[in-house]
């Protein structure tokens, strides 16, 4: 039934190969580190990065990380800027609306610090620093869920300079949206992810933390519940996997061997991930990409400099090394040191296109480091391995038998004894219990104490260790002063004149080898020298000693210019007040019950029932003209039984308001990616009364027609509310999933209640991810042109460690979502939100029969119209639903408020 969707597909993405290979401009990418506290900050800095990001205390998402606080930031900033470095701040997370005024000051602390930038997630917070700023810079973090154009161009509307892409942008995707922005005049500067730990749900739609635990990820508070292991139950049995059992655990991201592709894609900015890693690691991983992203840059520059600076970048005292090289599988020095930083497996994430065989090898979790081989014999207390990978006594190693998740054995080897192709391995007396290690284990380093302290020296100390390059140009005549002028890559310039005139040389005369001899004396600093031109006249001399103090005041003067905080525009006069919806007077019609459906049996046990407004949301988007016409018909019949009403036939005007046919509204899938237009166009051909948009494209696609916003947009506060109402003209929002039933009722009172639709009953979707698991675990396949579509033979769950089996559904994208095995409820709380003004409740199905639809329909109308009490619907669904019910995020306490 799907193959000519999916050979839609393919056409498109063949497309968009043939059109992606435009060359753009040639620019050195920033090279941005993640700084979790000072020490990483110093790490980062003294192993080349262009700049930093880092939290406060406050609104970011790893609110886990030590983080820095609103009193360090003038010395951090001055810190950065000396070292010609720049500092972004996380403001990364969704706001709630009693804590605008608190991130209204928080803001304007950041703004008058002179920090570069701002990342944000919230819709209603780009709005906010707009308003204060009208030039402090925002970043739209890759928790916006940015995929196409569309979205770029809705960050610009908002004022954003920048976009952080989703990590699962593939090159051929990156390279289309470059060509649409340019084309569209919408452009700005992207910037992607390059190194780092991969999460398998879209940043800003995983609502797993949320739902498990009531810890949000879009609050910074993500506990990581996909490095967990699962087992995967087909047609109600478990598969045998064997040793693969984390399946939602992608290995982490390393974009080094597509750095020149990432270059020439025009990309701003490649940010490495790790916030919450420790200053080893941004050390290590920064200079690994500082080198490499240099190398890269020098190769492309050759035939044809592009870049203001087509010499050398900056200066490293000495490169980290390994003692042993060429080894093992052929890897590199650069791919061991990034494994020993940190890694579950490196791979190339969605660079190159999708490989659910690749992506997630399901074996561990967590940090494993370099693979040394397998033990193929143990005999007096020693293990025998055939090496893979240098080894040396003092290193840290571990024995993986395939159960990550028990105690594993491992510690220091105390001698490496190489004999023929093997190598015997002998430990400390009592370090190890060998009867737990098995021949087949492998075996992984995980501490190299050399490269350790290689690392650690590099940011130790106090004087800089990274220098970046300055530009000298140098004049003068006898009888004059001598002219220096030093630019740096930001634009500083300085310019330094003797205090004693330039007299006629007779030996030794100033020439451009001394010149750089004297001015290239910048040891401990944070300068180096570029290009020195001389525009001297004539045989001429200056005594050294005057020639140094000219070089100390260049540093000086330099350093001066550069510890000057930004000086962004802030407004005193206004304030998020301004921003705030005026109120209008509450509506006086009854509750209304709106079902969504995902499946055509559903439809009608809701239609039986009675239900007005029926949303669906299928995997096939052809199936919803046939979830139309049935609908229609229903229309058409109930019309007939009206007296004085017309026939409705399909092609009718819409349904007034006021009228009691239902209506249907039909769902586009979560994700819309460049050359995925024809699904959308499949959605909208089923001409349905209206549709749920759910991204940026979709928001461009159905301007023209009726639209509900979905929960997807992330609306938790009056300011990205009021943003969505009156520029896209949505009829309704539907609230965030993060808010508990206290911030739901702030947001309530701050805007029209009219305005909204809040979920009460549903199957949390928890991982919306571009990770097929059916793919990956039922086929062979990569993707879709090769898998032989097990989503459409089996019926899918994952089973966690408490016994939950989580429902697994695909859509027409093949995109994954895992539905929480146990439904939640706000039935406690539907009186409380009547009496605030609140009219459109929505419930929504996932797998359950036509009999349980009708059953739940029929006790949360009863609900509605106060027959029972939500505590009496709480109870009997406890007992219906075998998984039970939870209250879920509604019922968190309000302590998060």
């Amino acid at each position: 039934m799907k193959s000519d969707i999916f050979s839609a597909r393919r056409y498109a993405n063949d497309g968009l190969r043939l059109r992606s290979s435009s060359p753009l401009s040639l620019q050195r990418p920033e090279l941005l580190a993640p700084a979790g506290n000072w020490d990483c900050a110093k790490a980062a800095v003294e192993n080349g990065a262009d700049a930093i990001y880092f939290g406060l205390d406050r609104f970011n998402a790893r609110m886990r990380a030590q983080n820095f606080t609103e009193a360090d930031l003038p010395q951090l900033m001055t810190f950065l800027h000396r070292r010609g470095v720049k500092g972004y701040v996380t403001v990364n997370t969704l706001i709630f609306p009693k804590e605008l005024a608190e991130a209204q000051q928080y803001l304007r602390t950041i703004i008058a610090a002179g920090v570069d930038a701002v990342i944000v997630q919230d819709i209603g917070i780009c709005r906010l620093i707009r308003h204060l700023s009208p030039d402090f810079p925002i970043h739209a973090s890759t928790q916006m869920t940015i995929t196409s154009a569309a979205g770029v161009e809705f960050a610009k509307s908002l004022g954003c300079q920048l976009v952080v892409l989703a990590r699962e942008c593939s090159l051929q995707e990156i390279n289309k949206i470059q060509q649409q922005i340019a084309l569209q005049e919408t452009s700005l500067p992207l910037e992607v992810f390059v190194h780092g730990a991969l999460c398998v749900a879209y940043s800003g739609q995983c609502l797993t933390s949320e739902a498990l635990g009531g810890r949000s990820a879009n609050r910074g508070e993500c506990a990581q519940a996909c490095r967990m292991p699962y087992d995967l139950i087909a047609d109600g049995e478990i598969v045998n996997l064997k040793e693969r059992k984390y399946l939602l655990s992608p290995q982490d991201l390393a974009g080094l061997d597509v750095l020149p592709d990432l270059v020439k894609s025009g990309v701003t900015c490649l940010k490495i991930e790790g916030r919450l890693k420790a200053p080893e690691y941004v050390a290590n991983v920064t200079r690994v990409y500082r080198q490499a992203l240099d190398g890269v840059m020098t190769e492309l520059e050759r035939p044809n400099p592009l870049t203001p600076f087509p010499h050398r970048e900056g200066g490293m005292k000495a490169p980290l090394s390994v003692s042993e090289r060429d080894w093992g599988r052929g890897q590199s020095e650069e791919h061991y040191n990034l494994e020993m930083a940190f890694s579950r497996g490196l791979y190339t994430g969605w660079f190159s296109g999708i490989n659910n065989q690749e992506l997630v090898h399901a074996r561990f979790g967590k940090k494993r480091g370099v693979y040394l081989g397998e033990v193929t014999r143990i005999h007096n207390e020693q293990v025998t391995v055939k090496l893979e990978a240098p080894l040396k006594p003092g290193d840290g190693i571990v024995f993986d038998c395939g159960h990550p998740e028990a105690k594993e054995e491992g510690g220091r080897v105390y001698a490496v004894v190489s004999k023929g192709k093997e190598t015997i391995l002998t430990f400390g007396r009592n370090d190890l219990n060998l009867r737990r290690v098995h021949i087949g284990d492998r075996i992984w380093k995980t501490s190299d104490p050399e490269l350790d302290k290689q690392v650690r020296q590099s940011f130790a100390g106090e004087n800089p260790q990274f220098q970046r390059p300055i530009d000298l140009e140098i004049y003068g005549e006898v009888g004059q002063a001598l002219i220096a002028i030093a630019r740096d890559q930001y634009g500083n310039i300085v310019q330094i004149e003797s205090a004693i005139s330039l007299v006629e040389a007779h030996t030794k005369p100033l020439d451009t080898d001394r010149l750089q001899e004297q001015f290239g004396r910048l040891g401990n600093t944070p300068f180096c020298l570029g290009t020195l031109t001389n525009h001297l006249i004539g045989a001429i001399m200056l005594p050294v000693s005057e020639l140094n103090r000219m070089r100390r005041e260049i540093v000086t003067q330099l350093e001066e210019l550069r510890s000057q905080p930004k000086r962004w525009q802030l407004r005193s006069d206004v304030s998020f007040q301004d921003l705030l919806p005026s109120s209008s007077p509450t509506s006086p019609t009854s509750p209304s019950l709106i079902v969504l459906v995902r499946n055509l049996k559903q439809l009608q046990a809701a239609l039986k029932a009675g239900v007005e407004t029926l949303y669906c949301e299928f995997e096939d988007p052809r199936a919803y003209r046939e979830a139309v016409q049935i609908v229609r018909q229903q229309q058409q019949d109930s019309s007939l039984l009206t007296p004085n009403s017309a026939l409705i036939t399909p092609n009718s005007p819409l349904p007034t308001p006021h009228s009691k046919l239902p209506t249907i509204w039909v769902a586009p899938p979560r994700i819309t990616k460049p050359g995925e237009n024809w699904i959308l166009q499949q959605v909208r051909a089923c001409e349905a009364d209206g549709y749920l948009i759910r991204n940026y494209d979709q928001l461009q696609f159905f301007a023209a027609d009726r639209c509900i916003g979905d929960f997807s947009l992330n609306v938790a506060n009056p300011l990205t509310a009021d943003y969505f109402q009156q520029r896209f003209g949505l009829e309704r929002l539907t609230a965030s999933y993060d808010l508990n039933i206290s911030q739901l009722q702030d947001l309530l009172t701050s805007c029209p209640p009219q305005w909204f639709e809040v979920t009460i009953h549903q199957h949390i979707p928890m991982f919306h991810m571009e990770h097929c698991v059916f793919c990956a675990f039922l086929s062979t396949g990569t993707d879709y042109t090769n898998c032989g579509r097990p989503c459409d033979k089996h019926e899918v769950k994952l089973k966690d460690r408490v016994g939950t089996e989580h429902v697994l559904k695909a859509d027409v994208g093949c995109r994954n979502t895992v539905f929480n095995g146990t439904a939640q409820t706000g039935a406690e709380y539907v009186q409380r939100l009547i009496e605030l003004g609140l009219r459109h409740f929505r419930i929504e199905f996932v797998n359950e029969t036509p009999e349980q639809v009708s059953k739940t329909i029929h006790r949360y109308r009863q609900l509605l119209q106060g027959e029972i009490t939500g505590s009496q619907l709480w109870r009997e669904l406890k007992l219906q639903n075998q998984l039970g019910v939870t209250r879920g995020p509604m019922g968190v306490s309000a302590l998060r408020s």
